[in-house]
Protein backbone atom coordinates (compact mmCIF):
# COMPACT_ATOMS: atom_id res chain seq x y z
CA UNK A 1 0.00 0.00 0.00
CA UNK A 2 3.02 2.37 0.76
CA UNK A 3 4.74 1.47 -2.46
CA UNK A 4 1.25 3.31 -4.09
CA UNK A 5 1.54 6.54 -2.27
CA UNK A 6 5.02 7.03 -3.12
CA UNK A 7 4.65 8.24 -6.68
CA UNK A 8 1.85 10.70 -4.97
CA UNK A 9 4.17 12.22 -2.71
CA UNK A 10 6.60 12.93 -4.96
CA UNK A 11 4.20 14.62 -7.54
CA UNK A 12 2.62 16.36 -4.40
CA UNK A 13 6.10 17.81 -2.77
CA UNK A 14 7.09 18.46 -6.60
CA UNK A 15 3.65 20.80 -6.79
CA UNK A 16 4.48 22.06 -3.41
CA UNK A 17 8.31 23.34 -4.22
CA UNK A 18 6.37 24.80 -7.26
CA UNK A 19 4.04 26.65 -5.42
CA UNK A 20 6.75 28.36 -3.18
CA UNK A 21 8.70 29.82 -6.76
CA UNK A 22 7.55 33.67 -6.28
CA UNK A 23 5.93 34.90 -9.39
CA UNK A 24 7.12 38.75 -9.67
CA UNK A 25 5.41 41.08 -7.87
CA UNK A 26 4.03 44.57 -9.33
CA UNK A 27 6.45 47.44 -9.43
CA UNK A 28 5.50 49.07 -5.82
CA UNK A 29 5.74 45.61 -4.27
CA UNK A 30 8.76 44.72 -5.65
CA UNK A 31 10.45 47.99 -4.79
CA UNK A 32 9.60 46.90 -1.60
CA UNK A 33 10.69 44.00 -1.44
CA UNK A 34 14.12 44.69 -2.67
CA UNK A 35 16.25 45.65 0.19
CA UNK A 36 18.27 48.75 -1.53
CA UNK A 37 15.29 50.30 -2.51
CA UNK A 38 14.23 50.80 0.91
CA UNK A 39 14.00 54.47 0.74
CA UNK A 40 12.49 54.77 -2.80
CA UNK A 41 9.49 52.90 -1.59
CA UNK A 42 9.01 54.82 1.87
CA UNK A 43 9.26 57.95 -0.82
CA UNK A 44 6.19 55.82 -2.97
CA UNK A 45 4.58 55.50 -0.09
CA UNK A 46 4.72 58.97 1.10
CA UNK A 47 3.75 60.79 -2.19
CA UNK A 48 0.51 58.63 -2.74
CA UNK A 49 2.07 56.80 -5.68
CA UNK A 50 2.05 53.28 -4.41
CA UNK A 51 -1.80 51.95 -6.01
CA UNK A 52 -1.10 53.25 -8.99
CA UNK A 53 2.60 51.47 -9.64
CA UNK A 54 0.62 48.39 -8.58
CA UNK A 55 -1.84 48.77 -11.17
CA UNK A 56 -2.06 47.32 -15.06
CA UNK A 57 1.04 49.38 -16.93
CA UNK A 58 3.42 48.37 -17.38
CA UNK A 59 6.14 50.41 -16.20
CA UNK A 60 9.91 50.71 -15.99
CA UNK A 61 10.71 52.40 -13.06
CA UNK A 62 14.41 53.32 -12.98
CA UNK A 63 14.50 53.19 -8.98
CA UNK A 64 17.45 54.98 -7.21
CA UNK A 65 19.07 53.22 -4.87
CA UNK A 66 19.39 54.09 -0.85
CA UNK A 67 22.69 54.98 -1.13
CA UNK A 68 21.17 57.57 -4.30
CA UNK A 69 19.50 58.99 -1.89
CA UNK A 70 21.99 58.91 0.73
CA UNK A 71 23.88 61.99 -1.96
CA UNK A 72 20.38 63.83 -2.48
CA UNK A 73 21.64 67.12 -0.13
CA UNK A 74 19.80 67.09 3.29
CA UNK A 75 18.08 70.33 2.03
CA UNK A 76 16.60 68.70 -1.25
CA UNK A 77 15.66 65.55 0.94
CA UNK A 78 13.56 67.94 3.23
CA UNK A 79 11.63 70.01 0.40
CA UNK A 80 10.62 66.80 -1.19
CA UNK A 81 9.03 65.86 2.32
CA UNK A 82 7.36 68.75 2.61
CA UNK A 83 5.52 69.23 -0.59
CA UNK A 84 4.05 65.93 -1.80
CA UNK A 85 3.73 67.43 -5.36
CA UNK A 86 7.34 67.84 -5.36
CA UNK A 87 8.00 64.73 -4.03
CA UNK A 88 5.38 62.82 -6.70
CA UNK A 89 6.91 64.94 -9.65
CA UNK A 90 10.48 63.55 -8.81
CA UNK A 91 9.45 60.13 -9.07
CA UNK A 92 7.14 59.91 -11.37
CA UNK A 93 10.22 61.04 -13.56
CA UNK A 94 11.64 58.04 -12.93
CA UNK A 95 8.93 56.11 -14.19
CA UNK A 96 8.49 55.39 -18.38
CA UNK A 97 5.44 53.89 -19.13
CA UNK A 98 5.79 50.77 -20.90
CA UNK A 99 8.11 48.06 -20.54
CA UNK A 100 11.80 48.50 -21.41
CA UNK A 101 14.02 45.97 -20.47
CA UNK A 102 17.74 46.87 -20.69
CA UNK A 103 18.45 44.91 -24.13
CA UNK A 104 15.86 46.84 -25.70
CA UNK A 105 17.35 50.53 -24.52
CA UNK A 106 17.88 52.42 -27.61
CA UNK A 107 20.15 55.62 -27.15
CA UNK A 108 17.37 58.07 -27.33
CA UNK A 109 15.23 59.85 -25.35
CA UNK A 110 12.18 58.60 -23.88
CA UNK A 111 9.05 60.19 -21.96
CA UNK A 112 8.42 59.82 -18.14
CA UNK A 113 5.25 59.51 -16.55
CA UNK A 114 6.33 62.97 -15.45
CA UNK A 115 5.99 64.58 -18.77
CA UNK A 116 10.06 65.69 -19.18
CA UNK A 117 11.89 63.58 -21.34
CA UNK A 118 14.71 61.01 -20.44
CA UNK A 119 18.03 60.45 -22.55
CA UNK A 120 18.70 56.49 -21.99
CA UNK A 121 21.68 55.14 -23.55
CA UNK A 122 23.41 51.73 -24.22
CA UNK A 123 27.04 50.87 -24.49
CA UNK A 124 27.90 47.34 -24.70
CA UNK A 125 26.36 46.08 -21.03
CA UNK A 126 26.23 49.52 -19.64
CA UNK A 127 23.02 50.96 -19.44
CA UNK A 128 22.35 54.89 -18.21
CA UNK A 129 19.56 57.31 -17.68
CA UNK A 130 20.44 60.99 -17.86
CA UNK A 131 23.62 60.29 -15.83
CA UNK A 132 22.61 57.76 -13.47
CA UNK A 133 24.13 54.28 -14.27
CA UNK A 134 21.85 51.27 -14.23
CA UNK A 135 23.82 49.02 -11.30
CA UNK A 136 21.10 46.51 -11.40
CA UNK A 137 18.88 45.76 -14.29
CA UNK A 138 15.63 43.89 -15.22
CA UNK A 139 13.93 43.14 -12.00
CA UNK A 140 10.88 41.52 -12.86
CA UNK A 141 7.67 42.85 -12.08
CA UNK A 142 4.06 41.81 -13.01
CA UNK A 143 3.27 45.23 -14.55
CA UNK A 144 6.76 46.29 -16.16
CA UNK A 145 10.29 46.14 -14.87
CA UNK A 146 12.82 47.55 -12.08
CA UNK A 147 16.05 48.63 -12.70
CA UNK A 148 18.17 50.03 -9.74
CA UNK A 149 20.17 52.98 -10.89
CA UNK A 150 23.26 54.70 -8.67
CA UNK A 151 21.50 58.72 -8.62
CA UNK A 152 17.84 60.75 -7.88
CA UNK A 153 17.35 62.23 -11.39
CA UNK A 154 15.58 65.49 -11.16
CA UNK A 155 13.25 66.57 -13.25
CA UNK A 156 13.83 69.95 -15.00
CA UNK A 157 12.63 73.10 -13.83
CA UNK A 158 9.81 74.45 -15.98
Amino acid sequence: MFRSLAPLAVALAFLAGCATTAAPTNVADTASRTPQLSTLSKLIADAGLTETLRGAGPYTVFAPSDDAFKAVPAKTMAELAANKDLLKSVLSYHVVAGKIVSADVKNASTKTVQGANVALAKSGTFVTVEDAMVTQADVPASNGVVHVIDRVLMPPKK
